[in-house]
């Protein structure tokens, strides 16, 4: 067994606290100075000094690389390690059989498949790291915080066998937040401090301050950097306006302004400062510019029928979607992820840009957007950073560029859209090609696709330098050349830190809303002395509310309460209920359904996206009618019966409202954090970052394919575009309102 880089590496400190490690590489001295040999020249030059800005070391060795080597900087795609093989999704990106190297941690295995990116074919990781020379990795397992270390500590050691050496740059989706781990937005849970989803975190701001998102930060930052983990495709600026939209439970919710409050906390507190990152930060990647929340009813752009973005309210654009990016750039985020989605003029009034120039909507991806990347991001909004296209955009999801061949998307995205390093497959042979025809007369024998130049297709060296130094400048900013490792015996105490996951608990139950109570709660103990309790979960996968029920009955059984298993026996009864709906990776049949409803008949949807005549089954909880069931039997001897419903989309609650004599939601929140606000325990003070609309009718699309509540707008401001004929009394037409009289709208929240 050979000798793990993590017992290998030294260190090296600098009297100004700089640090240097190392396993193979020379270290210059210069006094009592220390500097790690990167580019093999053997002298403290540009690159190698630390005491050079990060941007002139970075335009210093993008000289020295070869044409090879700079264009393997400008792809990334998933990677996988040698005792984590691939489950799930993720197990089609993979070789079936890991082929562990010699100290068992790398993954030497090929494979060849094809997978929801692409066709692709993987060598071993030290062939990708050596000869294909390929820097930028996409990591989605979820080990140990000692595995995940001593992990990227093999992969630098690798490298640093090259005769220049580049970190290798490991990103990963978030990893803080509780839930079910869904592909390609919170990839992995459960390992470092656990806090609810981001709708919870927004939930608690909104009922709270913003010092939330200062210490869920901090908290990030501090435990990815004792990992060696520097960069993250988090969060998400999207404000929600289509209540379908599959990747809602991802966001912060529908409000631009605490959006763009949390983003200018959030992004200092994780990078290490409000000027960009820091050799102790984490790189952020804010997605996904300008916004993914104008969904055509709820269709996502990960499959054809969600391929446009539909903006049908003058200057929606503007006003809804892009403050919260706006503020990511003031707090200088060092990468921002575009959508894959195109903009439809011929469905969108008219947009204008912050400084009131009518918009051009080119039918292209973001990614290949010029106008959007360029003129927009960069030259008005003043964005400084990278460009990191989203993952797919060259093969699965080349929306508007269709006609395109690969080669020359890649030249569209990076070249003339100005697209900095692109996501999905190492395109390294297609990169080369693309470069290649910028001189080898391929256009005089091929024609250049209508609608398009040359210039626009090909790949130029100055365009290839320009990607690069931009992204080597994150890379020295966070000293992951000078300072490579990181011991595993620190980064799982990091990760154990109790305090972080004592505060991560309190924001649980901070982020519980009391939606009803009718003088139910809390249930105190003289309210439950003597009482029994009837208590049952539900989700859309049977086993799972198996599973949850029996760890409900625990919790509660440890809370002293006396439980049964009958209904009609009970004084109370608790029902957790987990809807879900849909997945992004694949349209539904029909518009995703929010309705609380098991075999529900619903309209299908043609692929204009108009409804037909024909219907399809939809189910959002498994046994969902035995909820009144349960519910009649208890009121039927004077009994209450309190619901918990998790949000991860915008939920039609009517069918929980209406058994409830109490409600709360939560949001991925601990089931034990919800029982401290049943149980009085804990003061509910969390507000709805999002608006639950009233039902159907208020999602109904016409004939045409329309939305009768706009796509572009969000809840708290739909009514004013909806027929006054669906107006109440107050003027309202588009939130719930319950049998009190409230509307769960958003910022609302009782107390006790």
């Amino acid at each position: 067994m050979k000798e793990k880089a993590s017992n290998l590496f030294q260190t090296y400190e600098n009297p100004n606290g700089i640090k240097v490690s190392t396993v193979s590489r020379k270290i210059l001295k210069e006094g009592e100075l220390s500097f790690k040999d990167i580019d093999g020249t053997g002298e403290i030059d540009a690159v190698n000094d630390w005491r050079v800005p990060a941007n002139q070391r970075a335009e210093a060795y993008v000289k020295l690389l070869s044409i090879q080597e700079k264009i393997a900087q400008l792809f990334i795609a998933d990677w996988r390690m040698a005792k984590y093989p691939g489950k799930g999704p993720t197990a089609a990106m993979a070789p079936k059989v890991p082929m562990p190297d010699e100290t068992g941690i790398l993954d030497e295995a090929e494979f060849r498949g094809r997978t929801i990116f692409g066709d692709q074919y993987q060598p071993g990781t030290t062939t990708l790291l050596k000869e294909w020379f390929n820097r930028h990795i996409i990591f989605r397992a979820n080990p140990t915080p000692e595995d995940m270390t001593d992990w990227i500590n093999q992969l630098n050691a690798t490298a640093e066998e090259c005769e220049r050496y580049l970190p290798v740059d490991i990103v990963s989706n978030s990893r803080n937040e509780n839930g079910e781990v869904v592909f390609g937005m919170n990839d992995a849970s459960g390992v470092f401090a656990n806090w609810p989803g981001t709708l919870g975190i927004a939930a608690a701001v909104k009922g709270t301050d913003l010092s939330v998102i200062d210490d869920f930060g901090n908290c990030v930052k501090r435990e990815w950097n004792a990992c060696g983990l520097r960069k993250g495709y988090m969060y998400m600026a999207d404000c929600v306006t289509d209540p379908r939209w599959q990747r809602t439970f991802g966001t912060f919710g529908e409000d631009p302004k605490l959006i763009s409050d949390i983003f200018t906390h959030l992004i200092p507190s994780i990078q290490g400062s409000a000027n960009g990152v820091t050799k102790d930060g984490v790189a952020v990647t804010t997605k996904h510019f300008p916004g993914g929340g104008a969904r055509e009813n709820g269709f996502d752009p990960h499959y054809a029928e969600g391929q446009w973005n539909v903006y049908a309210t003058k200057d929606s654009l503007k006003n809804y979607h892009l403050p919260a990016f706006e503020a990511a750039i003031k707090a200088n985020t060092s990468s921002i992820m575009p959508y894959y989605s195109k903009p439809a003029a011929q469905k969108s009034s008219e947009q204008t840009d912050p400084k009131g120039n009518v918009i051009d909507l080119k039918p292209y991806g973001f990614s290949f957007n010029r106008w959007f990347m360029q003129d927009l991001l960069r030259d008005e909004l003043g964005f400084k950073g990278y460009i990191n296209s989203d993952t797919g955009i060259l093969h699965n999801m080349a929306w508007g560029v269709e006609m395109l061949d690969v080669p020359e998307r890649i030249g569209y995205a990076i070249n003339h859209a100005g697209v900095d390093l692109v996501g999905g497959l190492f395109d390294n042979e297609a990169g080369m090609e693309a470069y290649l025809r910028s001189t080898n007369g391929y256009y005089d024998e091929h024609p250049v696709p209508e609608g398009f130049t040359k210039d626009e297709l090909v790949l130029t060296e100055e365009a290839i330098d320009r990607a690069v130094v931009r992204t080597l400048t994150e890379q020295f900013e966070l000293g992951t050349f000078d300072d490579s490792y990181r011991s595993p015996k620190a980064a799982a105490e990091a990760v154990s830190v109790k305090s972080d996951w004592d505060n991560a608990q309190k924001i649980h139950r901070e982020s519980v809303v009391l939606l009803k109570n009718d003088n139910v709660l809390p249930l105190t103990k003289d309210k439950t002395a003597g009482k029994t309790f009837y208590a049952e979960c539900f989700n859309k996968n049977a086993e799972a509310a198996d599973k949850a029920t029996a760890a409900l009955k625990e919790m509660l059984s440890g809370r002293g309460v006396t439980l049964t298993d009958h209904a009609d026996a009970a004084d109370y009864a608790i029902l957790m209920i987990t809807p879900s709906s849909g997945a992004y990776f694949n349209a539904t049949p029909g518009y995703l359904e929010l309705d609380i409803c098991d075999g529900k008949a619903v309209c299908n949807v043609a692929k204009d996206g108009r409804p037909e005549k024909e219907t399809h089954l939809e189910t959002t909880v498994a046994n969902a009618s035995k909820l009144k069931d349960i519910a009649a039997q208890v009121h039927g001897h004077g009994g209450d019966v309190i619901t918990n419903l998790n949000i991860s989309l915008a939920w039609e609650p009517g069918n929980a409202e209406s058994i409830s004599d109490a409600m709360t939601c939560g949001f991925d929140t601990y089931p034990s954090a919800t029982l401290d606000v049943i149980f009085g325990d804990f003061e509910p003070v969390g507000k709805l970052p999002i608006t639950l609309p009233k039902n159907d009718a208020v999602l109904h699309v016409n004939d045409d394919g329309v939305c009768v509540s706009p796509n572009d707008v969000p809840g708290f401001d739909k009514d004013q575009y909806m027929p006054d004929s669906m107006k109440d009394e107050n003027g309202k037409a588009y939130a719930y309102r319950d049998a009190n009289g409230n509307y769960y709208e958003l910022g609302f929240g009782l107390k006790y």
